[in-house]
């Protein structure tokens, strides 16, 4: 895009009034003008234009095509009126740039030919980047008599490179803590064997120990192989959630019947220093996620918790609603704490950091990454908070399961008076409603209610074969269900009871039934 003639040097293709749109397109000997058929096949790229300028003296002759408004979003007459013409659309950084090159290029009597790349902010301030060909005829004098430049709007291009670019390096950090990674990992995979060889070779090679020996070697070896073991679960279970072979299976938990298991699989640890846990979390709060993986996450962290704790000391478990769907829990210790400098290693694999409790107890280093790959895939956050000699408090999230129940039904009467019922007993609860079969394990494999009341006549797809297909397509679908059948017949009644249905309701329902089933179900 021309500039004005008094502008030094060619800085950016610059735009100028729209002359001589009819003139005729070949080349004229050295000089360039311009055509209707290169404006028409210019005119079928609308990401391209083209532009020329002649110089005669002082005066000058500027033509551009038509699609410098679909490049731009201005009219050539508007960037003419500009001061700096189409320098005034460089964005700053590249603006200093661009002057150079071109300053550059126009000065250079040896050189006809250009190519920049650089960005503008169009009309509606979006900013994309151009690429620009500059061909230039010269007088003997190596004075430029005539410009041709063609213009292409390459942004999308641009960002796929860059794209790439990112790619590229993210692979090359992920390579090179890859090979940290196994280099970390095959000195902690070898270094518990030296224990091991070491101590069974004595108890091999020497009859005189004595008992106590005997009992200390076997302990060292016992407690090597343990921490052995417990490195290889973990590094299989953090390989299986990075390459997507462990498929996460939520459900419906309660989140203090899991803190309590926790509790009560660690006790001997917490009796052992003489550490009390306490618990403080409602009965009445559940989670929806993977029962075994989010046991590993618990145990985890209450054992680092009982592991940097020293004698006498207490640990408290806390868990509230975090938001609408999350739930929060805090780990919370007075232990040694963490340094500044250790802050960093808590959650890295390739660093494989690990440190030896208050009373020599053992770490692999790949605990607390393997509790973050976990929480991550359940879509959720960790983090933490600790001061040297002062403790530790882990927080991090896992998902809320709203208590829900899902009404399946197409009598609108039947609907009517069981989602009243519902609604009475217990207002807390969200209730969800379908008319099928299909359009409800759309709803179930979304939501994952805490109930399902199914009716058993229904088009498309009866009660029963809406269970059936649930339990074939999960294993372990354990969400309690309610069947209303209009007829219960003797095999019906043993299909259901095979599928290990709640219970089976006659139609029309009876409410007060329906409400001692509901209170058998969700009041346990």
């Amino acid at each position: 895009m021309p500039q004005k003639k008094e502008n030094s040097g060619r800085n950016f293709p610059r735009s100028g009034k729209m002359e001589a749109s009819k003139h005729d397109a070949s080349f004229n000997g050295d000089k360039f003008s311009n055509s209707g058929l290169l404006t028409e096949i210019i005119d079928l790229f609308p990401n391209l234009f083209y532009w020329t300028q002649t110089i005669d003296g002082e005066s000058e002759s500027v033509y551009y095509s038509s699609n410098i408004i679909n490049v731009t979003g201005y009219l050539g007459d508007e960037i003419q009126s500009m001061p700096g013409r189409g320098l005034s659309l460089v964005v700053d950084e590249d603006l200093s740039p661009v002057k150079n090159h071109l300053n550059n290029f126009t000065n250079d009597a040896s050189r006809n030919f250009t190519e920049l790349v650089y960005r503008i902010r169009k009309r509606d301030d979006v900013v994309i980047w151009l690429k620009e060909n500059i061909a230039v005829t010269r007088s003997k004098e190596g004075k430029i008599e005539s410009y041709f430049g063609i213009v292409e709007n390459i942004s999308s291009l641009k960002e796929a490179d860059q794209s790439l670019q990112k790619s590229s390096e993210e692979l090359k950090q992920l390579n090179a803590s890859k090979d940290k990674f196994i280099s970390i990992l095959s000195h902690d995979l070898r270094s518990p064997f030296t224990s091991i060889l070491g101590f069974s070779e004595i108890l091999m090679n020497e009859p005189d120990l004595s008992v106590a020996e005997r009992h200390e070697y076997l302990n060292y070896i016992h407690e090597s192989s343990q921490t052995q073991l417990q490195l290889i679960n973990y590094l299989l279970d953090w390989s299986r959630l990075q390459t997507g072979r462990i498929k996460i299976e939520p459900q419906r938990l309660n989140a203090q019947t899991l803190i309590y298991n926790c509790v009560s699989s660690l006790t001997g640890n917490a009796i052992r220093k003489n550490i009390d846990i306490k618990v403080e979390v409602r009965e009445s709060i559940f989670i929806q996620a993977d029962e075994r993986l989010v046991n590993q996450v618990f145990t985890n962290i209450l054992s680092n918790a009982i592991k940097f704790s020293n004698e006498g000391e207490k640990v408290e478990i806390f868990a509230d609603v975090f938001n609408d769907d999350k739930i929060e829990f805090i780990f919370k210790d007075k232990g040694i704490g963490i340094s500044e400098s250790n802050k960093i290693k808590m959650f890295s694999v390739e660093k494989m950091f690990s440190t030896e409790g208050t009373k020599g107890e053992k770490g692999t280093g790949l605990g607390l990454p393997l509790v973050k790959e976990i929480i991550n895939k359940h879509n959720c956050e960790i983090w933490f908070y600790s001061e040297a000699g002062k403790g530790s408090e882990f927080h991090f999230t896992l998902p809320l399961s709203h208590n829900t129940i899902l009404l399946i039904e197409d009598d609108e009467t039947q609907l009517s008076l069981i989602e009243k019922a519902i609604k009475d007993e217990y207002p807390s609860f969200r209730l969800v409603t379908a008319i099928n079969g299909y359009e409800a394990m759309s709803i179930i494999l979304d939501r994952l209610p805490s109930l399902i009341i199914t009716s058993h006549d229904m088009p498309l797809m009866t009660g029963l074969e809406l269970i059936e297909s649930l339990k074939k397509g999960d294993k372990n679908f354990r969400i309690p269900v309610i069947a209303s059948v209009q007829l219960i017949t003797d095999e019906l009644r043993k299909s259901y009871q095979e599928l290990g249905v709640s219970a089976i309701l006659q139609k029309p329902v009876d409410i007060n039934l329906l409400t001692q089933k509901l209170q058998l179900i969700l009041e346990y």
